[in-house]
């Protein structure tokens, strides 16, 4: 960041030379492009968004009641800094039901959805050019690190090992840093950590925690988790502290109900980890008043108890994504057997499908190239009316043919018509 700020240095800051030289979110800034389209009466398949269309994939009824009833009776003023005591009560036997992590209410923080509990680890650990590990593609630690003043050491990933990275990649640099930040399953691949995979990572933090001497700062793990109960066939959802108990003092997770229960605008998440560490993000998040309301939050607590209408929920919900993501993986394949430059990899997790168009190069029916990965961009959006988010949104290289595909806003019997649709795209092209 701070190359950035010389770089402006010979001219007038008008503001900080953080926001300065801040991005603001690719994603967001595409989406909202997409849906300006849609408005002025343009057909599009919007595939970009990690978001759930309400028609489609509604909250569960259950927990919608319980917000009435919330609201109802009055649940409108503040609650507390770290979260109502019910709400931490059913988020710990929640998480030792379900994952059996053992973390008592007072080292659980309830904050309105993931984002400020990620920022929050972010300012409670990383000082001011430290040094912050994490893979790309992945969503927005680039711009985290940012906010931090930190130094961004990343980790470039491979479709071969699925976009997850391996101990080997982040050893070299694990002395250096103060903060490693994974998610998995991961956003934008929807791929997951195998157990060896995480199991070794473990293995290097805690090693490298052991040499540091007592008067060091450990080095932490922000593990986001969002995702983790959507995991689909044989895949299956590992985390550190079960891996490795010994991870449990330098572990931070993020989690909540935005991914899981389809409740992206009911904003309740929550974080756990070391009770020194959640005490201080607490004290940052009383500041911030980032706190999810408190309706919300009573209705949470009463609806993670129901366990057979939270199992009965999860059970279709993960079905119906499981088959957009099955049916879209099945047709990039075809298209591939068919000849086209396309390529995909299984499902595995989360609500998105890692696509790859690899169309560089290749001349459209005027004669004009497809020089890189933007044009191609445009050309998908604009032939195929497929709008779907490339791998450079989540800080990978300008040239990675590869993208995220969402099914959050799909409807299950629109897919054959979109591959359809990229199929005749694709067939205008020449090498």
């Amino acid at each position: 960041m701070q190359e950035m700020v010389k770089e402006i240095s010979n001219r007038k800051l008008l503001v900080s030379g953080m926001a300065e030289t801040l991005i603001g979110s690719e994603i967001i800034r595409l989406a909202g492009e997409i849906n300006e389209k849609i408005k002025n009466g343009e057909k599009i398949y919007n595939l970009t968004i990690g978001d759930f269309d309400p028609e489609i994939f509604p909250i569960p009824k259950e927990l919608e009641n319980e917000i009435i009833k919330a609201y109802k009776e009055k649940q409108t003023n503040y609650p507390p800094a770290n979260g109502i005591a019910e709400l931490r009560k059913a988020v710990s036997h929640f998480l030792n039901e379900r994952e059996g992590l053992n973390y008592s209410p007072e080292e659980i923080l309830i904050a309105a959805g993931a984002r400020p509990l990620i920022y929050t680890i972010f300012q409670t650990i990383v000082q001011p050019d430290e040094k912050v590990i994490f893979p790309v593609p992945s969503w927005n630690n680039n711009h985290y690190t940012h906010l931090s003043h930190a130094q961004k050491i990343e980790i470039k990933t491979l479709a071969e090992n699925n976009f997850m990275p391996a101990a080997g990649d982040i050893k070299p640099y694990i002395k250096e840093a103060s903060l490693i930040s994974l998610c998995s399953p991961l956003n934008p691949t929807g791929t997951a950590f195998s157990e060896k995979a995480l199991a070794d990572i473990c293995d290097i933090i805690v090693e490298e925690n052991n040499r540091r001497k007592e008067n060091e700062k450990p080095l932490y793990l922000l593990y986001d988790q969002i995702y983790w109960v959507l995991t689909y066939g044989s895949t299956k959802h590992f985390d550190p502290v079960s891996l490795n108990p010994e991870m449990r003092d330098y572990t931070i997770f993020v989690d909540g109900m935005s991914k899981a229960f389809s409740a992206t605008g009911v904003r309740v998440g929550w974080s756990f980890g070391p009770q020194r560490v959640v005490d201080k993000m607490k004290s940052i998040l009383s500041h911030l008043g980032a706190w999810a309301p408190k309706a919300e939050q009573v209705a949470a607590a009463k609806y993670l108890e129901q366990k057979q209408n939270v199992d009965s929920y999860l059970f279709n919900f993960k079905n119906e994504i499981s088959k957009r993501l099955n049916a879209f993986y099945d047709g990039f394949m075809k298209l591939k057997n068919e000849g086209f430059k396309v390529d995909a990899i299984a499902p595995q997790a989360a609500i998105y499908l890692t696509v790859q168009f690899n169309l560089h190069g290749m001349k459209k029916e005027n004669g004009e190239v497809l020089h890189d990965t933007k044009e191609t961009t445009k050309y998908i959006l604009k032939e195929a009316k497929v709008a779907i988010v490339p791998f450079y949104a989540f800080g990978d290289s300008a040239g990675s043919a590869w993208y995220r595909l969402s099914v959050g806003t799909c409807k299950l019997e629109e897919v054959e018509g979109i591959i359809e649709s990229l199929r005749s795209a694709l067939k205008k092209l020449e090498s």
